[in-house]
């Protein structure tokens, strides 16, 4: 066995990777069943019986091309075209290509033949007789049958004048043939293509069997053999090469975007014509496009309609990568595996013929969902990692393949999580691709959909899941003001969140005691939680309030989204407002077991040391989380630091309770204390909350203080995340030393 390094076959471009593929395929079909292929970093290695030197002079000598024909395209080389102007039929490129393949490539073409035959029997049954003297301006590609005889393709005659004497019958090509353009109808009885063929076989005018029959031509019977070996060592193994068989061996379309050509797309000035490529390349390319064949594949459901599948296509979706481009235009995304053992062309067939990407029973079909597949395994075993392309529209209108990055198959722990938002992010993106939709919806749909896919094909940071939540977080605030309300707030998200986003930074844990915030928790289930007053939400804050097709208007929602601070104490006050209005004097705002607010974190937050905009946009994604399943072993305990806030605010905190202090210790909120506040009356707020104290006997050591007008409001605002009864009764003793056996109650 022999060991070949293909340098010449990459991952990239398409071309290249699609050409590794294609020199296995033929070494395996036509010279050696035993060959294998691999992936070893930038480069395909294949192991063959075949030496070196045999391996050249099998593609030299004996290589038997795939008869790849589109009978259904113009420029196939089954038509020739009416010129309305000088009325007459002319013969097309394509055709005089093909007609040459034939009589010159001896027996390495007599699959073409058979094949050809086979379609100019097939196609007459599928076209219009026209009169010739019907055709007029008319248009159109058509066939030349002889009236009354077998389906031959004679040439025209001409008479002594030079005029075209067509003495047989046109016939026009009708789009009725169940094989036209190769279209594949999917579950919702449109017209697909498989994206790596382009429009059925063609891209744009470049038809793709047309030009593999003519760089075919090239290489089959060279003109210079020298210079035809030096271009296959350049294909195979890189080898530099100084000459092309001619200058211009046909685009390769949407495989090798750097070969389309045109001006700026080299040094110096050129046309579009300067194109040089080796039709090695181009011919290696299309072989190994075969590989990638649809299949027809069914759902669970044994009623469904099978639809096409293309191996490890999806559509396409402006995630993970930097550039978009036009995103009604993208065709789609197809991964392409990249696996790092010797597999057998069996091997590789089998493994495109199933190309299992699973989420659990469903086949993934957007990139997040691909993303979310292979981090859960959920691909063929033997794959390392996969390049995606994206077929998008660059150049003009040129559709290219274009490489958006490499995805490695590793093991995510936590991807389960995603699919809490699954379904969501599916609705959001159809919202954001609706007729005209609002800018800050695609932007906001688009950085959602990126830190999923980062989250998820990158190692575990804290940070990159919480880019996820702040992201969703931002699309809430969206829908806040009316945007894509009906894909509905955040949905519930499992308490595993938590342990994923947990940082140890005092931003996390605050935002997780006003995420848990309720009036109340019995048996762990949390009562009017605090989320009422950032959406109009409907009991149970899991669905939006709507009147017809906008959220209703909801005195309850407080939260602006302009100023955190602000709104952080127009929560407080409203608390307040609603308590009062039931009779009771109460702050009724308690955090989930465990998840009370440190008084070192909330020293920080008054001093002003906090991301406040990162806390509340947390907050706000957290307010989601299914606090009834919350328990605090999902979260690693924390030792907090001695530091506490400054006597007046302490004794402020003690009158803004949800409950009694200790026994008959019952110490009544008072509403005024935050009105004054947010005025910023720091003075008249401080003598109130100290004159409640004393009312129940608690003697705070100060007798009067004040602040400026912001850290008055700041203390506010503080006051929205909950603190449990054993910091509360903390607070007490420090005001009061002789309640120091508080700390010890149960």
């Amino acid at each position: 066995m022999n060991l070949h390094v293909l340098n010449g076959c990459s991952p990239a471009p398409l071309a290249n990777y699609l050409k590794a593929l294609g020199i296995l395929r033929l070494v395996s079909e036509q010279a050696d069943a035993q060959a294998r292929g691999w992936w070893d970093g930038e480069r395909f290695c294949l192991l063959s019986n075949l030496s070196r030197e045999e391996l050249q002079t099998f593609f030299l000598e004996k290589y038997e091309p795939t008869p790849l024909l589109s009978p259904w395209n113009a420029g196939s080389g089954f038509y020739r075209t009416w010129d309305a102007k000088k009325k007459k039929l002319r013969n097309s490129k394509n055709a005089a290509a093909l007609e040459t393949l034939l009589e010159t490539g001896g027996a390495r073409v007599r699959a073409f033949r058979l094949a050809v035959e086979e379609v100019r029997s097939i196609l007459p049954r599928y076209c219009k007789r026209i009169d010739v003297s019907a055709l007029g301006k008319q248009r159109g590609h058509f066939l030349i049958i002889p009236d009354g005889e077998g389906p031959e393709f004679p040439a025209i005659s001409k008479d002594e004048s030079g005029k075209s004497q067509v003495q047989q019958v046109l016939v026009r090509f009708s789009r009725s043939t169940p094989f036209y353009r190769s279209a594949l109808v999917d579950t919702d009885g449109k017209i697909r293509y498989p994206w790596i063929w382009g429009s059925g076989g063609n891209d744009g005018n470049i038809d793709y069997t047309g030009r593999f029959i003519e760089n075919l031509g090239l290489v089959l019977n060279p003109r210079d053999r020298v210079a035809n070996r030096a271009l296959l060592r350049n294909a195979v193994f890189g080898y530099h090469s100084t000459g092309y068989l001619t200058k211009s061996a046909g685009k390769v379309g949407q495989f090798l975007p750097s070969g389309a050509g045109g001006a700026n797309t080299t040094t110096g000035t050129g046309s579009q014509d300067d194109t040089h490529l080796n039709p090695w390349d181009y011919i290696f390319s299309l072989e190994g496009a075969v590989l990638f064949s649809s299949r027809a594949t069914r759902s669970l459901d044994p009623d469904a309609m099978s639809r096409a599948s293309a191996p490890f296509a999806v559509h396409a979706h402006a995630a993970g990568f930097a550039s978009t481009g036009s995103e009604d235009a993208q065709r789609g995304e197809q991964w392409m595996p990249l696996w790092n053992q010797p597999a057998t062309l069996d091997d590789l067939a089998a493994m495109l013929g199933e190309a299992r990407v699973q989420l659990d029973r469903q086949p993934a079909n957007r990139p997040v969902d691909m993303a979310r597949a292979i981090s859960r395994l959920g691909v063929a075993r033997g794959i390392e990692a996969f390049v995606r392309y994206g077929y998008l529209e660059r150049n003009g209108q040129s559709t290219l393949a274009v490489p958006l990055g490499r995805i490695q198959v590793r093991h995510h722990p936590r991807a389960y999580l995603i699919d809490d938002l699954a379904k969501w992010m599916d609705q959001l993106q159809r919202r954001s691709r609706d007729k005209s939709p609002p800018a800050s919806l695609v932007q906001a749909e688009r950085r959602l959909a990126d830190a999923v896919f980062a989250a998820l094909t990158h190692d575990h940071t804290p940070d990159r899941w919480q880019a996820i939540l702040l992201a969703a977080a931002d699309i809430e605030s969206l829908q806040a003001g009316g945007t894509a309300v009906e894909a509905g707030p955040i949905p519930p998200l499992q308490p595993d969140w938590m342990s994923a986003v947990a940082d140890g930074s005092a931003e996390f844990r605050l935002a997780m005691d006003l995420g848990s915030a309720a009036a109340t928790y019995f048996l762990n289930k949390p009562s009017d939680p605090v989320r009422h007053h950032a959406l109009p939400l409907k009991p149970g804050a899991r669905s939006f309030q709507r009147d017809d097709k906008r959220l209703v208007n909801d005195p309850r929602v407080v939260v602006s989204g302009r100023d955190p601070l602000r709104d952080l104490a127009a929560i407080v006050e409203r608390r307040l407002v609603e308590a009062a209005q039931r009779g009771q004097r109460r702050f009724r705002l308690v955090a989930a077991r465990g998840c009370g607010a440190f008084f070192d974190d909330i020293t920080r937050f008054l001093s002003g040391a906090v991301d406040l905009d990162r806390l509340f946009r947390l907050a706000r994604a957290f307010m989601a989380i299914r606090w009834d399943q919350w328990s605090p072993d999902h979260l690693p305990q924390n030792t907090p630091s001695n530091e506490m806030p400054e006597e007046c605010w302490l004794a402020i905190r003690l009158c803004c309770l949800p409950w009694p202090l200790a026994g008959d210790l019952d110490i009544p909120a008072d509403e005024r204390v935050v009105r004054l506040l947010i005025s910023g009356d720091a003075a008249r707020a401080i003598e109130i909350a100290r004159q409640r104290l004393l009312s129940v006997g608690i003697r705070p050591p100060m007798y009067a203080g004040t602040t400026d007008s912001e850290t008055a409001c700041r203390w506010a605002a503080a006051l929205a995340f909950p603190i449990d009864r054993s910091a509360a009764r903390r607070a007490a003793a420090i005001l009061d030393p002789s309640l120091k056996g508080l700390t010890h109650a149960s």
